[in-house]
């Protein structure tokens, strides 16, 4: 973009600095980047749950509903807080009606019996409890 002014007699042509000074963009792109990579596998992470170990070990091959009993007794399904009471009411049983219990090895069997109660109430027929198998040597 040229402009003329005048000044006197003569006539000057200037041009105006139209080019964007991408320096700072770049910047705050890299700084944003650099917070998504340090916090992406931290909200990834999930709850920590020590769970049991045992001889005998199925995998996983289905992707089903998923309840986990942490530490303080706090319950999730599907990773969200949920309410013992409210438990039932949330499941969404399918046809195949299984669900697994993942629990910490410090939970009191009264609290793992409340969740259990609570998961024969919604009408699931099958619950799995997920465990670890033992480092043997």
């Amino acid at each position: 973009m040229a402009f003329t002014a005048r000044s006197g007699g003569s006539a000057r042509t200037q041009t105006a600095l139209a080019e964007i000074n991408i320096t700072p963009l770049v910047d705050v792109v890299l700084v944003l980047l650099l917070i998504f990579m340090l916090t992406a596998p931290v909200l990834q992470s999930g709850m920590e749950v020590a769970i049991p170990k045992t001889r005998s070990v199925n995998q996983l091959t289905e992707e089903r509903q998923v309840i986990t009993i942490d530490k303080e007794q706090n319950v999730f399904l599907q990773d969200k807080p949920v309410n013992v009471n409210d438990l039932a009411g949330k499941l969404k049983v399918g046809e195949h009606k299984i669900v697994y219990v993942r629990a910490d090895e410090r939970v009191p069997f009264g609290a793992f019996a409340s969740v259990m109660d609570a998961v024969k109430h919604a009408g699931v027929t099958n619950i799995s409890i997920v465990t670890q198998p033992l480092n043997q040597k």
